[in-house]
């Protein structure tokens, strides 16, 4: 899952796209670091999401998460675990490099007993009733995206890069729902602790916030993570999502990623 400063002030929806929008060099090497940041092999990562609505009400989910690296391809597969309506659902994602290729995701119901192969349409909606989308479970092409480098600032007592993100394709704006973004990312680690994302149908926003991040095995870990979906000054939905084991260079079965383990489950 891939992708700022929010402490101090806050932006506010809207529909137009900044103007200038065109490659910076600066802005793009530091992405191409956010991209090459070792963020682990053949992990196991033990997750807890609790879906928050208007009202505050809570549901929580658990779910368990397998990744492995496939050359300079990245391969995850993730099951819920509770509640019982959600037990058993399943995730597989194959995350090509290249950016030519689109991503291969497929989703399995157990309601249903099948697996669906999403569509690139498909991809923009929500993931399981969460505030991440189904194309935020993937990385995103470098090349798909112009960016700029806004300025430098401080979050939570560390410097970061802003940097401006706007699809310079109609599949990369079609697929993430994404009509122009704005990412803070650390500059002594290349992660994206914050983001906001204009959405290029209606008037909302989805605001990403990494509030824990830690260094587990070597691997820079966001432990605690948010998205917040916004009308105006209107939450509308929020989702937390909260890595309670992480655990990098695990002996992984070798049909775990594929789909008649999608279908078996753990």
């Amino acid at each position: 899952m891939v992708w700022m400063l929010f402490a101090s002030f806050i932006l506010w929806p809207t529909a137009t796209v900044a103007e200038g929008s065109v490659d910076d060099s600066d802005a793009r090497r530091i992405m191409e670091r956010v991209d090459a940041r070792d963020d682990g092999d053949r992990s196991i990562l033990d997750l807890e999401m609790i879906l928050i609505d208007s009202r505050d009400s809570r549901r929580v989910r658990r779910l368990r998460s397998y990744g492995r690296d496939e050359g300079r391809d990245e391969y995850s597969i993730m099951f819920f675990v509770s509640p019982a309506d959600v037990a058993s659902t399943g995730f597989l994602t194959y995350d090509y490099a290249d950016p030519e290729r689109d991503d291969d995701q497929w989703l399995y119901l157990p309601a249903l007993d099948r697996i669906k192969r999403l569509a690139a349409s498909d991809k923009s909606g929500s993931f399981m009733g969460s505030d991440f989308s189904y194309s935020d479970m993937s990385r995103r092409p470098l090349d798909h995206n112009a960016y700029r480098l806004m300025q430098e600032t401080e979050l939570r007592g560390h410097r970061v890069w802003q940097i401006e993100a706007v699809p310079t394709t109609d599949r990369e704006r079609d697929e993430t729902g994404y009509e122009r973004s704005i990412l803070f990312v650390r500059q002594d680690n290349h992660v994206v602790v914050r983001s906001v994302h204009w959405l290029a149908k209606g008037s909302r926003a989805k605001y990403f916030d990494v509030k824990s991040l830690e260094l587990i095995d070597g691997i820079w870990v966001p432990t605690e993570m948010s998205m917040t979906t916004r009308e105006g000054r209107a939450t509308i939905h929020r989702t937390i999502l909260l890595v309670r084991e992480a655990r990098f260079d695990q002996d992984l079965d070798d049909d775990l990623f594929s789909l008649r383990r999608l279908e078996k489950g753990l």
